[in-house]
């Protein structure tokens, strides 16, 4: 649950910011058209999480990886023999298969009753909501009505997403526990092997889980790192509010991601309906 966990930060940053497209989506946008769309994606991540339990951070980190890039039209799914697509950016390299799958598998199933009507972006933002849901967050409408992005270049992503020096005011995007973040407490300085500002006691603890050559992802939260729930923000002093009023951080939480739901998605001629999410029409 780490991606839900270090993303809240984040995206309440948006709720200030404001950073969303103008236009209309809808949450009834597929009433007519395909009625049964959001009962099909959630059948589809309920059985993909059944088979891991990595469906839920990778769904979820899957989608802010793509609205933050081109806007949220699935631009991030495109796949290219060349290497040069969205998917393929450094940036891009540890996102987990299983985002990628859980997405492709909704996309198959929606299509067998609904050919050509509901988009890639419209079915991860669906398959983002009900990771939430089923890790036992709380639910939320979702607004529909995205096109898939015409456009995935890997040369397009730098500058979009977080790196780590970033301050509060550069954070526009969520926070991950990667390896290549964890410089600071091996190199700091020439002086001081590890940053003098993190805690002793975490520098530690994070130095034994994170390794030189460890696994890239390490938990934030080591008390329940598989729950979707406010224990992350309880062990952060600066974020009294969500950790005493597990209300206001579901309320903010699910304001973000409404808001980033709106992050320069595509309209019209804007985009198109992929028959398949990981390949352009033509």
């Amino acid at each position: 649950m780490e991606a839900c966990k270090g993303l809240l930060l984040v995206l309440v940053l948006m709720v200030m910011q404001g950073r969303e497209s103008e236009g209309q989506l809808a949450e009834n946008f597929y009433s007519f058209t395909c009625p049964n769309v959001e009962f099909i994606v959630k059948q589809a991540v309920s059985t993909k999480l059944s088979q891991t339990p990595i469906t839920i951070p990778a769904t979820l980190r899957l989608f802010f990886h793509d609205c933050f890039v081109e806007g949220c039209d699935a631009s991030v799914m495109i796949a290219s023999a060349n290497g040069d697509a969205e998917k393929d950016s450094t940036d891009n390299l540890s996102l987990a298969g299983d985002g990628f799958d859980t997405v492709i598998k909704a996309k198959q199933a929606v299509e067998a009753l609904c050919p050509g009507v509901v988009s890639c972006a419209d079915i991860l933002a669906l398959a983002a909501r009900d990771c939430v849901v089923l890790a036992g967050g709380t639910a939320f409408s979702v607004e529909l009505g995205r096109r898939d992005g015409l456009v995935s270049q890997a040369s397009r992503v730098a500058g979009n997403l977080p790196e780590p020096n970033f301050n509060l005011d550069q954070l526009n995007t969520m926070l991950f526990a990667l390896r290549s973040l964890f410089r600071p407490l091996y190199n700091f300085s020439s002086n001081s092997p590890v940053d003098p500002s993190l805690d002793p006691g975490y520098a530690k603890q994070l130095m034994g889980a994170c390794p030189i050559n460890a696994d890239p992802v390490v938990n934030l939260d080591p008390e329940t790192p598989d729950t979707f729930d406010n224990a992350y923000y309880r062990n952060l002093p600066t974020v009294i509010d969500f950790a005493n009023n597990p209300g206001n951080f579901n309320g903010a939480f699910i304001t973000a991601m409404r808001k980033l739901g709106r992050v320069g998605f595509k309209t019209g001629d804007q985009g198109e309906i992929r028959k398949d999410c990981t390949t352009f029409n033509s």
